[in-house]
């Protein structure tokens, strides 16, 4: 449960201070989240709020191939599941940000 709470928000507090790992600034750019219009920054900001009150953590997503829109999309839906099946979603989702990026590592 640490390493799930230790994930920063999608276009959160963190990301709008400058905050970041490069990587998860890298990562949200290319989805273009720090492009949002004021309504997607403030469902974003909705579903973060939420989603931390229903689950305890941050909503994870490896964003990497996704735009904003689709990441809104599996947001909103992804609110909606209980605890287990969330919990095991956001695994799923750390552990394919570590693979990604290793992938990207050992590519350099």
């Amino acid at each position: 449960m640490k390493l799930a709470r230790a994930h920063p928000e999608l276009a959160g507090k963190a990301a709008v201070r400058g905050e970041l790992t490069e990587e998860s600034t890298r990562e949200q750019a290319g989805a273009r989240l720090d492009a949002c219009s004021p309504a997607e920054f403030e469902r974003l900001q909705q579903l973060n709020a939420a989603y931390r009150e229903k689950f305890g953590f941050p909503f994870i997503i490896a964003v990497r191939g996704l735009d904003r829109t689709q990441i809104i999309e599996q947001f909103s839906t992804r609110v909606l599941n209980d605890n287990e099946a969330e919990f095991q979603e956001a695994l799923r989702q750390i552990e394919r940000i570590a693979a990604l990026r290793l992938q990207e590592r050992v590519l350099e």
